[in-house]
């Protein structure tokens, strides 16, 4: 370290957190971060964010968290243009009326009001990341663009990063207690530490083909798809609208395996194949760019080494169909972040970081899975896909999104024999799981209790009953120097057209529900204790690791 700390010029950069990647999930994680006033410096090669509109469909989970975050307005803003597109078409060309709506409404009926707050939103992640980049930013994140990093040496008290400046040349050591690798599939932090990989490997490749066409639209007309699958067998693709004008993305399968290279995808090349898969073979075709990118299942087989962690891409590779795969590192980066800031924040043990991996490693698992199923029942271009993997009815998505659980890590009395991904959703307060959306005012205001679970562990009791559990959670937080807010529903929160808040989290009137900052449940009581402040202790010292 002193020998790279002199080349440097002997100074080092101190900070709780250093990000390694600049891109959703590291911005993500910069954005959660700052919320919860954790100093960070964010670490990226390239000289600024996505310029290819890709990644564009953010679950109803992930932006629940942009909505608590702030940035949920600004990110609607953003989508704007998109945001009458709603279904998946599969169609052998635009031509006619052929083809099937594999579903032309996300949330067909407005049931999701039920779960949440908010709803799915359409926002290409060249779109996305400037509003997350801004928000992090003006929050006092450290945002370091054209830096890469070099190396790190990592020991049991932190970690020293040695990184250079692309545009200067200049070299910067930085000492942090924690590295948050976001750094894409390929991650050379994952490879330094030979944190090894699980599952199928490459699923199928294609080129992402940016293009102009003014009478496409019209070959289109009023069908407003988020993607459009085209099945012709000789010029097969997915066709995406970037502002359902004259600007368009189309996917084409691409096959190095059988030596096909990407010099192959000329111009011209392109063009034929998007009119053939169109249908229109006189179709006004600019193309403007293009770029490949691979479709794989892999799974990184730990999370942590000592205090360096994996989030995104770099913990997890996934099929694209369903976005499942940007979804899933955003909200690896919510999870992480609370348990970095708790346990820098001096209110939790070190061992709660160690949740990170039993609570988000099988949710990769168990939703790269699901990512290949999905890419097989839209018969993605590319994919050749097991047989029978297609078959039977469309699944739904919703329980994958929104329902997913955590049967281990940082939560008391979760069933260890549930699946990850239920078969159903059900989000009623098991411990584990996201807990359950209510509508309630609160100091006058109408607020989802999602809106309440960010800076703070929550506790749920009812206000008609004897006040053990509310007076034990405000004593324990003065106690233990913990940010643990009590609420008594019906005073304090009014839950709307009368609403049972007990019922909806599993619980009874004389029972108690905590809360964890990312909104899941650590713990319920099904009743009254007769020492609710040693009940709930016991509790707060198991979920947070404390000694």
């Amino acid at each position: 370290m002193n020998a790279r700390t002199e080349q440097t010029g002997g100074t080092v950069h101190k900070v709780p957190v250093l990000i390694v990647g600049g891109s959703l999930v590291g911005l993500s994680t910069s954005l959660f971060l700052g919320r919860l006033g954790v100093r960070h410096t964010l670490v990226e090669r390239h000289a600024g964010t996505s310029i290819h509109p890709r990644g564009r469909g953010n679950n109803v989970r992930t932006m629940e968290l942009f909505r608590v975050s702030g940035t949920e307005p600004a990110i609607h803003q953003a989508a704007s243009t998109l945001a009458d597109n709603h279904g998946i078409l599969q169609t052998p060309t635009l031509v006619g009326d052929a083809g099937e709506w594999l579903f032309k409404e996300i949330d067909p009926g407005g049931g999701l009001a039920r779960f949440s707050p908010t709803a799915w939103c359409l926002c290409s992640q060249n779109d996305l990341e400037p509003v997350l980049l801004d928000h992090a930013a003006r929050l006092g994140g450290d945002l370091r663009y054209s830096t890469e990093l070099m190396s790190f040496d990592a020991d049991s008290t932190g970690v020293t990063a040695f990184v250079k400046s692309r545009q200067t040349g200049e070299h910067t050591t930085i000492r942090a207690d924690y590295l948050v690798a976001a750094d894409g599939p390929r991650s050379p932090v994952r490879e330094q530490l030979g944190i090894g990989q699980s599952g199928p490997g490459d699923l199928f490749h294609n080129v992402s083909i940016t293009f102009r066409s003014r009478r496409l639209a019209d070959v289109v007309g009023e069908r407003r798809f988020i993607v459009c699958y085209l099945t012709s067998p000789d010029a097969d693709g997915a066709l995406l609208p970037v502002d359902n004008r004259e600007h368009w993305v189309f996917h084409a399968p691409w096959h190095p395996e059988h030596g096909e290279t990407l010099e192959e995808f000329t111009d011209e090349r392109c063009a034929d194949h998007i009119r053939r898969a169109v249908g229109d073979p006189g179709l006004d075709i600019e193309i403007t760019g293009r770029a490949p990118w691979h479709a794989a299942q892999r799974v990184a087989r730990g999370y942590s080494s000592g205090r360096v962690f994996l989030a995104g891409d770099s913990a997890h590779e996934m099929s694209p169909t369903g976005a499942f795969g940007s979804n899933t590192g955003i909200q690896d980066a919510h999870n992480l972040a609370w348990k970095l800031a708790a346990v820098l924040g001096g209110w939790a043990g070190q061992g709660l970081l160690d949740s990170y991996d039993a609570e988000r490693r099988p949710v990769a698992e168990a939703t790269s899975a699901r990512a290949a199923v999905r890419s097989a029942e839209h018969s993605h271009p590319g994919f050749a896909a097991p047989p029978g993997a297609g078959s039977g009815p469309q699944r739904g998505i919703l329980n994958v999104a929104l329902g997913y659980r955590y049967p281990h890590g940082a939560v008391l009395g979760a069933d260890p024999a549930m699946p990850v991904v239920p078969e159903k959703l059900a989000l009623n307060g098991e411990p584990g799981s996201r807990a359950p959306h209510l509508w309630v005012r609160h100091q006058g205001e109408r607020v989802s209790t999602l809106d309440l679970y960010e800076r703070s562990l929550v506790l749920l009791s009812d206000g008609a009953t004897p006040d053990g559990w509310h007076r034990a959670a405000l004593r324990l937080a003065e106690q233990l120097s913990l940010p643990l807010v009590p609420y008594r529903m019906g005073e304090e929160l009014v839950p709307e057209e009368g609403a049972d808040w007990a019922a909806a989290h599993g619980t009874t009137r004389e029972g108690a529900v905590l809360v964890r900052p990312d909104g899941f449940v650590a713990w319920r009581s099904q009743g009254p204790a007769e020492d609710p402040e040693s009940t709930l202790r016991e509790v707060l010292t198991a979920v947070l690791a404390r000694s």
